[in-house]
């Protein structure tokens, strides 16, 4: 996991080294998306941000009321500028950079919840993510009311006591909704689960060498997830890394001794040669 003193990944590990509220969210997705684009400018595109923020305040006039604010938001991201779900192409990669859903103006739940809340954040309005199970929602979270909002569906608004209709499209109403569901996501969570997504992508179609980096940022974030040196581990046995394997496979058993994965790992590092 090293990497020299001028990288897309030093850059990342300098920029989350510091608390979550510090974290410059749209910031950190970009530097997600300089590993596949090296040459990738962030400013153009936090410019971007601050030009959509600049355009809601230009239809509110003298207008303050912060639903009024949401409301303009949301027209100018699925109306002005026509934000859409990319349902054709789902599970493109590029949906889950933010340079491409800007440029685009496609993508998942979670980087479309990026666009609207940095955009939101810059107008000031009490927006938080929601990790919502397999659809990201936003939540305008006022001091009287509350909303969340579907940024991959054109900005559908429910009121939060109906976020069961929102799990009835991907459960088909087998699954209740829990309290859990209804988290905010911290900044870090929100980039933990599109490094997540990449993961997976990667994953699904063999590519073990942007898999193996999505999960190194993820320990970036999150030190204390022991899983993931287990699944970064095995990704390195795939990829005849055998020593890294081993270092990370041992790390997990470190941690992680009494986990129901720790028979199979041990089997693993006897294959390698190595002594749990």
């Amino acid at each position: 996991m090293t990497a020299p003193a001028s990288s897309p990944r030093r850059d990342f590990a300098r920029a989350v080294a510091c608390s979550d509220a510090e974290i410059d969210l749209a910031r950190l997705a970009l530097l997600v998306a300089r590993e596949e684009y090296p040459q990738l400018p962030p400013e153009p595109y936090l410019a971007r941000l601050d030009q959509m923020a600049e355009e809601v305040r230009s239809r509110l006039g003298d207008e303050t009321a912060p639903p009024v604010v949401l409301q303009e938001l949301l027209a100018v991201l699925y109306q002005r500028h026509r934000f859409q779900g990319n349902r054709d192409a789902y599970y493109d990669p590029r949906n889950s950079f933010l340079n491409d859903v800007l440029d685009r103006r496609k993508g998942i739940p979670l980087t479309l919840g990026i666009v609207m809340l940095e955009v939101g954040w810059r107008l000031g309005l009490p927006l938080e993510g929601v990790n919502f199970p397999h659809h990201f929602l936003v939540r305008y979270a006022g001091d009287v009311l509350q909303l969340l909002i579907d940024p991959f569906d054109g900005g559908t608004v429910r009121f939060q006591d109906q976020a069961q209709e929102f799990l009835d499209r991907v459960y088909g109403g087998m699954v209740r909704v829990r309290p859990s569901y209804l988290e905010a996501a911290s900044r870090r969570d929100m980039l933990v689960r599109l490094l997540n997504n990449l993961k997976s992508l990667y994953t699904n179609v063999g590519d073990d060498v942007r898999a193996v980096a999505a999960v190194e940022r993820i320990l970036l974030l999150r030190p204390d997830a022991h899983d993931e040196h287990r699944e970064l581990g095995l990704l390195y046995v795939r990829l005849g890394r055998p020593d890294d394997a081993a270092r990370h496979l041992r790390t997990f058993l470190d941690r992680e001794p009494g986990s129901d994965e720790a028979p199979r790992v041990r089997a693993i590092l006897r294959e390698l040669g190595v002594e749990p």
